[in-house]
């Protein structure tokens, strides 16, 4: 068999997050980019969001489709058309979330038959497809969501258990035999590491980690300058098999693409980039919590009151819509016309990349979601931390402490649905450090040279770039192994 005329054909299934969804997409489309035949496997409601992004990706000439499979909602008590975990808004509607998507498997199994791909890239969120993928003799890959340093971080705490050794919630605890001194408390991890009792979280972590060691491997979106203590730590010490092919986000180039990527935006893209060019360079501090954190009338109104109060310039993002009265209890009153001209609130869904990647842009609020955390990495952005939950709390250690491009806002608690409370005055100082002085450029100065970092290790030569090339090489080396093995 000819390895070069072999197209290997991937299924891509990841988790139905915007978080992941994302993402995984761009990592989808930087292996079609090499000529390779993708399937995206996803449900009717997230076909739906991304359908633009597929299309684009079509006219450009790369073999991409996605293979749409139904979520089962109503079997698990599900309301209709919660196909997305962002949907899921309290505990018991996740677990059941969680409960239907182990239930892809009979769907998934089924499109394999049908169509024999080479291999099976899912999100760590997805354990059994390690066994969906044994038993058709084809090689799994662990779409990884978090960076190296928080999943070295997640696996330490899983083995020495160090904040079982403290006497309180807030006593800091280091994490042992780690490349460096990191602290922690018990406050500011995920609740499956505190409670004593097995929980679906709990028993859901057991069963990622059982899958990642017995994979073909993981991919990471990220890359090696930007933690290559962690990349040899997980490899090295942890004796698992990875490859850094990020960040991913660099797939799109053009500001259109930009612009499309995830769901469709809640301001007109002409209207934001407008407002953006009358702005001057490094002048904007852009504000955004992700799609899954969750803040209080109050302490939105305490993130309103400290954006105004640092006279800086800002675009803020907020999961809300203006009810039918037009009464929003979470702004001060008049504030809108207060700061006219100087801040833009984006009700709902943001062109983040294009916006982050503007040249009036000097700094991004952020809570540390992975995705974001990179993005701001790859445009060379100092942020301001305000972790919530997920591992979030441990990426705000490495931006703050390893990268040391971004300051602590002050959030201490992690939580599954409501932030921390932050006060104004606190919101005021964090956003000041990063946009006004001495302080400010010096971080300015190492986040920009991180970002250059980022754009060399996609371009050809650069360690991402040359990463996903011998992953490749590897799965074809596989397929064609396995294929003489059948004859």
């Amino acid at each position: 068999m000819d390895s070069e005329k072999c197209q290997l054909h991937l299924f891509f299934l990841p988790f139905l997050a915007s978080g992941h969804l994302i993402p995984g997409i761009d990592m989808a489309k930087q292996f079609a980019l090499r000529g390779l035949k993708i399937s995206i496997i996803t449900t009717p409601l997230n076909a739906s969001l991304y359908s633009k992004t597929i299309e684009k990706s079509k006219t450009m000439g790369l073999d991409m489709n996605v293979l749409v499979i139904d979520f089962p909602c109503v079997e698990v008590g599900l309301p209709i058309g919660c196909e997305s975990y962002q949907l899921a808004t309290s505990l018991d509607l996740r677990t059941k979330f969680f409960q239907a998507a182990t239930m892809l498997e009979q769907p998934l199994e089924k499109l394999i038959q049908e169509y024999a791909p080479d291999c099976l890239v899912a999100s760590t969120l997805f354990p059994w497809t390690t066994g969906v993928a044994k038993k058709f003799g084809i090689p799994r890959l662990i779409l990884h969501s978090m960076s190296f340093f928080s999943t070295c971080t997640s696996e330490c705490l899983r083995l020495y258990e160090p904040h079982k050794k403290v006497s309180s919630d807030t006593e800091p605890f280091i994490i042992p035999n780690f490349p460096d001194e990191i602290k922690l408390t018990r406050k500011q991890l995920p609740d499956f590491f505190t409670q004593n009792v097995q929980t679906y979280a709990t028993k859901m972590y057991e069963q990622v980690l059982e899958a990642e060691l017995t994979s073909f491997g993981a991919v990471f979106n990220s890359f090696y300058a930007l933690e290559p203590a962690y990349a040899n730590f997980y490899k090295k010490a942890l004796g698992r098999k990875a490859w850094q092919i990020g960040p991913v986000s660099l797939c799109n180039q053009d500001t259109e693409d930009k612009a499309q990527r995830g769901k469709e935006a809640s301001i007109d893209f002409h209207e934001c980039f407008e407002w953006l060019n009358s702005k001057k360079p490094d002048s904007v501090v852009y504000v955004c919590f992700g799609s899954m954190a969750n803040f209080s009338d109050s302490q939105l109104k305490e993130i309103a009151i400290g954006l105004e109060a640092s006279e800086q310039q800002f675009i803020w993002v907020v999961r809300k819509e203006k009810n039918d009265g037009g009464k929003e209890e979470w702004l001060p009153d008049g504030f809108e016309q207060r700061v006219k001209g100087k801040g833009l609130i984006i009700r709902g869904w943001a062109p983040q990349m294009m916006i982050l990647d503007h040249e009036a842009v000097g700094g991004f609020v952020t809570h540390c979601g992975w995705n974001s955390t990179l993005e701001g990495v790859s445009v060379g952005l100092p942020m301001v931390t305000w972790p919530v939950s997920a591992e979030q709390f441990f990426n705000e250690k490495f931006v703050t402490q390893i990268l040391r491009i971004g300051v602590a806002a002050g959030a201490q608690q992690w939580a599954r649905f409501v932030g921390d409370s932050i006060k104004s005055e606190a919101i005021e100082k964090a956003v000041t450090r990063i946009m006004v002085g001495a302080e400010a450029e010096e971080i300015r100065s190492r986040a920009r040279e991180l970002g250059k970092k980022a754009k060399k290790a996609v371009e050809e030569g650069g360690s991402s770039y040359s990463d996903l090339n011998s992953l490749i090489e590897e799965l074809r080396s596989h397929g064609i192994a396995g294929a003489a093995s059948k004859n």
